[in-house]
């Protein structure tokens, strides 16, 4: 009789497969169910990389919940949607930051750029407004508009302060802002290889140091004839910085050192009441003369002051008494002194001609202008390094430069080899006050001009014979 058992390799009953193969396919079609409503309900944020990545917007926190339901527990029921409410705000608009032009007023702006011309004349007829009235080129204005409404306007007055304008329910208000700022010391070192802007921008002054620097050296250094190869420099000068630590400007040179021709000049800063800074020798004694070397910064000579000379246009040996300073036309003239103008205009082969006298005994001439500093005048007072012309090529010259002179006493003497007073010293407690800080100064230049430092800064510009 056969075993009821069943043998391993025997096929079970039809019925009985045809249960299992509909069972599976029930339990596959259900679990297919399921995951597609969990999808349609939740799809899961892809970056592109395939990434799965948080959403980037979370629930909005609930007011007065204290942020507990962050940690675990559910938020609560939103509250029913107010349709004013849902409409989001417009996008604050940019800040517009424009320069002013070559006589432009604050209103030929404002028509420039779209802006009713009216709302000029009230920022300007403000009290703290008045500085509106006096633009210049090249300042720039940070403004914030609507359309043709101005809503705040911002004005750079200086180092740390503003002017800024806003508009409010009354009409604009207008106020001077000042910010803090924080003072850092800078040194540079450098050696002359090329010119001295070569050097001194490798060593991290900027344009306005080096001409700092030219004009405190100016009475002993003539920078159009006298730099050579070798001749160095150490400077100390201020950094002013914002609280984010960005430099916003370079502020005054406190001391410095220059070497010319192996010669060693030392100057330093002694500031007055007023601030302005003058410059001394490390015994007191004043950097500043009565007359500047050169009425032109970083030029050259074409001709020497001589008791012969062929004119060019002449063509005929005569007297040369003055200096030729060859220079690109247009290039600024400046007053060597303080003084009053006696005469300008035409004068013969001079061309266009400004004389200033000076004090009873001196007097400078200017000549072969292009042109006149604006608003110059017989009789106006000047002081020293206010500009009176610009280069150019009037009267007998065959091209652009600069013919200076310089008399005492109606005769003329040699403006590169006359010496020249100095002004006066200082004296009693602001003397002792300058020499307790410049031994300080002393101390600080002896180490920046040490080898390795001058080294370190370097200058390595391109070819050429020095310049100024």
């Amino acid at each position: 009789m056969p075993s009821p058992e069943r043998h391993r390799g025997d096929r079970p009953p039809p019925g009985l497969l045809l249960l299992r193969i509909l069972g599976i396919a029930g339990a596959s079609g259900l679990l297919w169910l399921t995951s597609v409503t969990i999808a349609s309900i939740q799809p899961p944020p892809v970056d592109l990389d395939g990434r799965r990545e948080i959403p980037v917007e979370p629930p909005a926190r609930p007011a007065g919940d204290g942020g507990g339901w962050l940690e675990g527990r559910l938020p609560p029921p939103p509250e029913p949607a107010d349709p004013a409410l849902e409409a989001r705000p417009a996008a604050a608009p940019p800040w517009q930051v424009v320069r002013v032009r070559r006589g432009e007023s604050l209103e030929r702006l404002f028509r420039r750029l779209g802006l009713e011309p009216p709302q000029a004349h009230l920022l300007a007829a403000h009290p703290e407004g008045k500085r509106l009235h006096r633009l210049r080129a090249g300042q720039r204005l940070r403004l914030l508009r609507t359309g043709g409404r101005l809503e705040r306007l911002e004005l750079e007055l200086g180092l740390g302060q503003r002017l800024v304008a806003q508009r409010g329910p009354e009409g604009f208000s207008v106020r001077r802002v000042e910010r803090a700022l924080e003072r850092r010391l800078h040194y540079a070192t450098g050696r002359i290889r090329h010119s001295l802007f070569d050097a001194a921008l490798a060593a991290g002054l900027s344009d306005r140091l080096v001409l700092d620097l030219v004009a405190i050296f100016g009475w002993d250094v003539d920078f159009a004839l006298d730099l050579r190869q070798g001749d160095r420099f150490s400077v100390v000068y201020e950094g002013w910085y914002d609280r984010r630590g960005r430099k916003l400007a370079d502020g005054r040179i406190l001391a410095a050192e220059f070497v010319n021709r192996g010669r060693r000049y030392r100057a330093i800063g002694q500031p007055d009441e007023a601030g302005r800074m003058h410059y001394y020798t490390p015994a007191g004694a004043s950097l500043r003369r009565a007359f500047l070397r050169s009425p032109l910064r970083f030029t050259r000579i074409s001709s020497r002051f001589t008791s012969g000379r062929y004119h060019p246009v002449l063509k005929r040996w005569r007297a040369h008494r003055g200096v030729d300073y060859a220079a690109p036309r247009g290039t600024p003239v400046r007053s060597t002194a303080d003084g009053r103008v006696a005469f300008v205009g035409r004068k013969g082969g001079y061309g266009r001609t400004v004389i200033i006298r000076h004090g009873g005994r001196y007097s400078t001439l200017y000549a072969h202008l292009r042109g006149y500093a604006r608003g110059l005048r017989r009789g106006q007072r000047i002081r020293q390094g206010d500009l009176v012309g610009y280069v150019g090529s009037s009267g007998l010259a065959t091209g652009p430069h600069l013919h200076y002179e310089f008399r005492i006493n109606g005769m003329h003497r040699n403006p590169l080899t006359v010496k020249h007073p100095r002004a006066r010293h200082l004296a009693g407690e602001p003397r002792r006050r300058f020499l307790a800080a410049a031994s300080r100064w002393q101390a600080v230049l002896d180490r920046l001009a040490a080898p390795a430092r001058v080294a370190l800064g370097a200058g390595t510009g391109r070819g050429g014979s020095p310049r100024g």
